[in-house]
Parts: structure tokens; sequence; C-alpha cells
């Protein structure tokens, strides 16, 4: 694609640029392929975006630079935003109150996932600094895929429920726990009060951030439709607001967003469909959050050594989280089947996972690119292969309405393909 558009590109002269004519193909040809994979295969669409998106990084795509920076970071931060707000809105804090084990079995199977990447890593002799990198960017599973997962095979159940309440609190672990030890990466072995000190900072700007966030759209919903375009409107813009600020004061973006639906989700409990308010918008930028992911994602450099430490790395979480989520099953309202199909369906990581590997690409000029190179191919893996075993999941445990068959051949005649 670039050498075709460098030869126009003495003519071809539009008003935003020539990166924003190849944005803008890509991501048209994302929607056309996820679409088409879909009615012929029954995989979800996330599946065709990444593909897409892979062959153009593999392809060479100048379009999105590592490390992100600028208007594509941004991008990043705020399609991940929109869609941790959505995942934080869908927890009422009442159900830890009355089925705390939940709580026991997000802990657990977090600190399992961390604890084991981190023993794998240093098994094939990385440095300590480096294994704690990769085990707390292994800690996020991402509400972003599995949403994804869960809207296309228009499932509901106990174990989609629990899978998407599980990859939240992965996320906001994470989070919280990277963005303040990235800054302090190259510091000396420190005391209690100076580890947890950072910590502290990272989760009281994005609480106060996402405080606002969640009484400025309280208020709005009481004057304010929540079926109205404006109110999606307001939405987005109030995400982005937030978004920026949080990133400039020292907080985390995506984290202030998620903490701020889930205290609007115990300010307002009524229900509110929040997918269809956001429409098409948050559609198209979900949409270029995973082609950006994996473009960037396929980027990296691969050799015989690093891809034994990814299929070690995917291998290792998946067993941790299957392994956390089963242990901990114990009096937790599902079943050891329904906690496995669960464990399985939080393998997908992307967009969370390489925001937080694009933390450390900054914040360490030496030891970043040697996280990325190991976190970049994981993440594409995973973003593929966790979408299909997401939604093999789902079928298995029984909670999708909509059979796996390809549609293709299937439509009747005067009846509309959907």
């Amino acid at each position: 694609m670039n050498e075709i558009m460098a030869i126009w590109a003495d003519w071809l002269k539009p008003s935003a640029g020539l990166p924003t004519v190849q944005w803008s193909i890509l991501v048209a040809v994302a929607a056309a392929v996820g679409h088409l994979l879909q009615r012929y295969t029954g995989l979800p669409k996330v599946v065709g975006y990444s593909l897409v998106g892979t062959l153009a990084g593999l392809a060479g795509f100048s379009g999105a630079a590592w490390p992100l920076q600028g208007i594509a970071l941004f991008l990043l931060e705020l399609g991940v935003s929109v869609v941790l707000f959505e995942a934080g809105g869908r927890i009422a804090l009442r159900w830890f109150r009355h089925n705390p084990m939940v709580l026991v079995q997000s802990l657990l199977e977090a600190v399992l996932t961390l604890v084991c990447v981190y023993e794998t890593m240093r098994w094939f002799g990385l440095r300590p600094m480096v294994c704690e990198a990769l085990g707390l960017i292994a800690m996020a599973a991402s509400p972003a895929v599995l949403s994804r997962v869960v809207l296309d095979t228009r499932a509901a159940g106990p174990v989609t429920e629990r899978a998407m309440v599980l990859s939240t609190l992965s996320t906001l672990y994470a989070l919280t726990l990277v963005s303040a030890r990235a800054g302090v990466m190259h510091r000396p072995p420190a005391s209690l009060t100076e580890t947890l000190y950072p910590v502290a900072v990272v989760l009281g700007l994005s609480v106060v951030v996402g405080a606002l966030l969640a009484l400025v759209l309280r208020a709005a919903l009481r004057v304010m439709s929540p079926t109205s375009e404006n109110t999606s409107i307001l939405l987005i813009a109030l995400i982005a607001a937030g978004t920026a600020i949080a990133a400039n004061f020292g907080g985390s973006a995506p984290l202030a967003a998620l903490l701020g639906g889930l205290l609007l989700k115990q300010l307002n409990p009524r229900p509110w469909a929040l997918p269809r308010q956001l429409g098409a918008t948050a559609s198209t930028l979900t949409m270029l959050m995973f082609v950006l992911v994996s473009v960037v994602a396929a980027q990296a450099e691969w050799n015989q050594a690093i891809a034994g430490l990814v299929l070690a790395f995917v291998l290792v979480r998946g067993l941790a989280k299957i392994a956390g989520v089963s242990a901990a099953n114990w009096h937790s309202g599902i079943t050891l089947r329904q906690a496995f199909w669960t464990g399985c369906a939080m393998s997908p990581m992307s967009s969370v996972s390489l925001l937080l590997v694009s933390v450390y690409a900054t914040s360490s000029l030496t030891l970043g690119p040697v996280i990325a190179g190991i976190a970049l191919p994981v993440i594409l893996l995973t973003e593929l292969l966790g979408a299909v075993v997401a939604t093999i999941a789902v079928h298995r445990a029984g909670e999708s309405s909509k059979p796996w068959k390809p549609r293709a051949f299937t439509t009747r005649p005067g009846e509309l393909r959907g």
C-alpha cells in the first residue's frame, strides 16, 4: 500500500494527510473481512479485524510507529477507555457483598498468573525486572475482545458474566500496578511504603477523574434520556476529556474510565443499554483499536528463541487462568465445569496489554525493547487465538443463543442477510 501511495503522492493531497487515506482503507477492508469471516466460519468479527491488521503489519504498513505516541496513542487510550467504562458499568459492588468468593477467584487467578509467568520467564534466564513486567502484563485479560465475542455470539449466562467481571477486575489490577511500577523500574529496592506510594498516587488520581466523570454523567442522566443520541455524544466526549486529563496529571486514563463506569453503576443502578447508546461511533473506534493493536504487534521481530518464549508464555498464562478460577470455585455460584470454561474465556489479550507494554517502552530505553519483543508477539497470538478459544468456551458452556454454523448459503430467497 505504501509503494502504491508513493506513486500518487505528487498529486494526491488529502486535507487530513496520506496516513488518513491509508487508515480509512484499512479499516474499511477490516470491516468487510470481519463480516465475511463471521458469515462463512461463524467466528466473531474481531478475528477478521485482527487478521487484516496482522497482514498489514507483516506487509510493512507504516501507519503505526512503535512506541505509540501522539494521535495513535490517544485513539488507543480512548478506545480502551470506552470499552472499560462499559465493562465497569456492568459490575454492581453489592454482588461482591453477597458472593465474596468472586473476589477471591479474581485475586487468586491474577496472582497465580503473575507468579507462574514470572517463574517461567526466569527459567528462560530473563532479568527479574523484565519477568515482573511480563507477569503484570499477563494478569490483564481483554474485556474488549470478550465483549465482542459475547455480542457476536449473543451469549448470556453465568460463564459469560463471570468471565467479563474477572477480566475487568484483572485489568484494574494490571493497570494500577504497571502504571505505578513502570516509573520506578531503575530505582534500587525500596521499603514497603516507597513501593506502595506510586500505586496510591496512580489509583488516587484515577479515582478522582473517574468520580468526576461518574458525577457529571449522573447529573446528565437526570435531565437527558438514556436512549438519546445526544447522551451518547456527551458520554464519548466526557470519556475523551477524562482520558486526556488523567494521562496529563499522572493517572491512568483507562483506569479512570473503568472506575468511572463502576461508580456510575453504583450511583445509577437502573440498567441502561450502553452498547446501543454508544452506537456506530464507538463501534468504529473499537474496530480501529483492534486493527491498530494487530498492526503494531505484527511488526515485532520473530526468531526461534522468541518463539519458544512466546509459546511458553501463552501456555502458562492460559493454564494459570484456568487453575486460578477453578481453585477458588468453592461456593462461588458456578460449577467446576463452568469455572473451566470461564478460565478459557479469559485467554484473550489485546488493547489493554498493548497500552501496558507502551508504558514500559516509554519508561525504559533499555528494558522496554526487551519487554516489547516478547509481549507484542504474545498479544498478537492471544488476540487471534484467544477470540477463538473464548468463542468455543461460550458455545461449550451452552450460553450462546446463536448456533455456530456458517450462514453464507442458508439465506432463503427474499430474506435479508444480517
